[in-house]
């Protein structure tokens, strides 16, 4: 079964860190990515632009309006994302707890969601 991963953070966290902050982020992240690659359940991984670089379009009255600014506006965003293989929801849990976000708290706080994913439709 796939498993849709969602990475979130603090954007105020994120937006404070230090230069020296950032390389501890990359040092922890190094090990971690390789890691979850390894594992053999990472099917693609890809992170988010900011919050503020954001386009939502909403449908009202039958018509699509466009708006320059995310769809829900929180303190945690989704930063990043991951799909990977796994048989069940508890391998799914120690696969994506191998990926770097699980394991930034103390830089950004956020966390990781870990949704099934029911279809895929590959165009």
């Amino acid at each position: 079964m796939n498993y849709l991963c969602l990475c979130y953070y603090d954007v105020e966290k994120f937006a404070a860190m230090t230069p020296e902050d950032m390389g501890e982020m990359i040092e922890i992240c190094k090990p971690h990515d390789a890691a979850l690659r390894a594992s053999g359940h990472l099917k693609f991984v890809g992170s988010l632009g900011m919050p503020h670089e954001s386009h939502t379009l909403r449908s009202t009255g039958g018509t699509v309006i466009s708006e320059d600014k995310p769809y829900e506006d929180t303190k945690f965003p989704i930063g990043a994302f991951f799909m990977i293989e796994a048989d069940d929801m508890e391998q799914a849990k120690s696969v994506a707890a191998l990926h770097p976000g699980a394991h930034l708290s103390h830089i950004f706080d956020g966390g990781i969601e870990i949704r099934p994913v029911g279809q895929i439709d590959m165009l």
